[in-house]
């Protein structure tokens, strides 16, 4: 082994290849072979510009999703705030409407009762058809008044009920424009 490495360590002392140990050498002039660290620059810049670029594009887009959730999220919340008010506007008028209808009712019933007293009490049939006839225009103008009173209380009702939503909707549709 000593005369191997005395044979290679003078081949390479004398610019003479070693043919047992050969090393790859290219015959290329250094003006061919870029320079290492000019290769990797060349190679890393743009990667790391692309990086950026692509880092930039990332938290863009991260930013405007949270931005779109916040939106939805919100406007989510405002519909439904709007139809627990339409739900407790719808709930409060039937309730009121219930009411008044039960009072008509009542009001009517009552009438009836009197009418009957009234024409068990009566001495001749001339004062019965009076009776009649005065029972019958005061109840037409009584159920008039409470058909007029529960129309408007279903208006209002129905006015109340969709008033919320309506709003959110406009309000919905100014944002999204």
């Amino acid at each position: 082994m000593a005369n191997r490495k005395s044979a290679a360590a003078q081949a390479a002392a004398e610019g003479e290849p070693d043919l047992q140990n050969p090393q790859v050498e290219p015959d290329l002039p250094n003006e061919f072979m870029p320079d290492a660290a000019e290769a990797l620059e060349a190679i890393v810049e743009p990667a790391m510009e692309m990086q950026e670029t692509v880092r930039n594009a990332l938290q863009k887009g991260v930013v405007e999703t949270r931005a779109a959730f916040v939106k939805a999220k919100a406007s989510a919340d405002d519909a439904a705030n709007a139809f627990e008010l339409s739900f407790a506007a719808a709930k409060d008028g039937v309730v009121a409407f219930n009411a008044k209808a039960l009072a008509a009712v009542r009001a009517n019933a009552e009438a009836n009762f009197d009418f009957v007293k009234a024409s068990l009490e009566v001495k001749s049939v001339s004062d019965l058809v009076t009776l009649q006839s005065d029972f019958a225009r005061k109840q037409t103008d009584a159920v008039v008044v409470q058909f007029k009173d529960l129309a408007e209380l279903a208006k209002k009702t129905v006015v109340e009920t969709i008033e919320p939503i309506k709003d959110q909707v406009t309000k919905s549709f100014k944002i999204a424009v």
